[in-house]
């Protein structure tokens, strides 16, 4: 994607900011009460309100500065999310074991890094584009590797020749990671005069596709 800046938003802020995945599920009720329900998205799209997360006039200061520097809407950026951040559950840190990313075939080389929610019959599996750098770590069949090399802006594993995953081979990783969004307005609007009193500017964030 061109228009994507590797920059992250203060980290401050977001930690205090409120939002969460968001499904498009088309939903019919027939005549006879039942219903019909069909996914619209197949996946999942965050949303966040940093407003809430802006405590002082310093952070404040920092937003609109990165607010500026991405052109409002025009540039996407990376953000930490507080509640979804890793390749495990808090308060553990990742391992290489956490999170499968697909059986070798003895050929392919190229792996994209990915994180399964939930279990059963209908999981859900994302894929993971900004991973932190320096936070993968990777395992073949349980054991640590380190032939491979990570692309931090779209979290593809290569592994080097001659270390190619052999046919069967679980190849799995642990990792820390960001959220490709980029602002969902152009008017970033403050009032200073009510700001300690507790007014919060309306800063709307929204994941993007990279």
């Amino acid at each position: 994607m061109t228009s994507f800046n590797e920059r992250l938003f203060p980290t401050d802020v977001a930690l205090g900011a409120k939002g969460g995945p968001e499904r498009r599920t088309d939903v019919v009720t027939l005549r006879s009460g039942g219903e019909q329900r069909n996914a619209i998205w197949a996946e999942s799209k965050r949303k966040y309100q940093a407003g809430y997360g802006v405590k002082s006039f310093a952070q404040l200061e920092a937003v609109l500065a990165f607010f500026e520097a991405q052109r409002g809407r025009l540039y996407g950026f990376r953000w930490r999310d507080r509640f979804d951040f890793r390749s495990c559950a808090s308060p553990a840190l990742p391992m290489p074991t956490d999170q499968p990313v697909g059986i070798g075939d003895g050929a392919t080389a190229v792996w994209q890094l990915t994180k399964t929610y939930g279990a059963g019959a209908t999981p859900y599996v994302r894929q993971i584009r900004k991973p932190v750098a320096g936070s993968v770590a990777v395992a073949v069949d349980g054991l640590a590797v380190s032939a491979v090399s990570v692309d931090a802006t779209t979290g593809l594993l290569t592994f080097m020749p001659g270390s190619v995953p052999k046919s069967g081979a679980l190849i799995t990783a642990g990792f820390s990671f960001d959220v490709p969004v980029r602002f969902d307005t152009d008017y970033l609007e403050v009032d200073l005069s009510h700001f300690e009193a507790g007014q919060m500017p309306n800063i709307p964030i929204v994941e993007i596709r990279v």
